[in-house]
């Protein structure tokens, strides 16, 4: 198995692209061990000295680490990880039968996730990032920055004047575009 790499804007995130499908479509973000359970692939990853951070796309992984670890010492060790975890057979993610897509049935707020799906998220992920639905209020579209477009130092002008100026130009009720945190 050949895994690449790509830097991302973030620098203390790294992508790796194993060169097959990680969770097919969707993504999640596990901030801690703690949040990994469903995940045995998140959890080869915690078990790595300096890992703060895993993101888990369509056909990538985003780790983030620590501001004191190195990345020659953790990218080493995450990709025999990955491999590992690959020659287990063992799904990325173990999903819960009663996950469900909760969509909403508000014209703008299915016009906001298709846009986002198609317009937006396809260019954060090949930084490494995603970036999902929040909520609708008032005018004002909430979304959240993930994977190594979390903390990312050009994370905010992505979301204000990229993704807030595209749903203004296509959805004329929306004001404005906030991180939801």
């Amino acid at each position: 198995m050949f895994i690449q790499t790509e830097t991302t804007p973030n620098p203390n995130t790294l992508k790796f692209l194993p060169g097959q499908d990680v969770l097919g479509s969707g993504a999640v973000e596990y901030t801690g061990p703690a949040s990994a359970t469903d995940s045995p692939l998140a959890q080869a990853l915690f078990a790595i000295d300096g890992v703060a951070a895993v993101f888990l796309g369509g056909d990538f992984i985003t780790v983030g680490k620590t501001d004191s670890a190195d990345w020659a010492t953790v990218k080493t060790l995450a990709l025999a990880a990955i491999m590992d975890h690959y020659a287990s057979g063992k799904p990325a993610r173990i999903q819960s039968a009663t996950e469900t897509d909760d969509s909403d049935h508000d014209p703008i707020i299915v016009k906001i996730k298709e846009l986002l799906d198609t317009r937006v998220r396809p260019s954060v992920a090949q930084d490494g990032g995603d970036i999902t639905f929040d909520r609708f209020e008032d005018g004002v579209v909430y979304l959240h920055m993930k994977g190594s477009c979390a903390g990312c130092p050009s994370s905010t002008a992505t979301l204000k004047h990229g993704v807030e100026n595209m749903l203004k130009y296509y959805i004329p009720e929306i004001v404005r575009v906030e991180s939801a945190y």
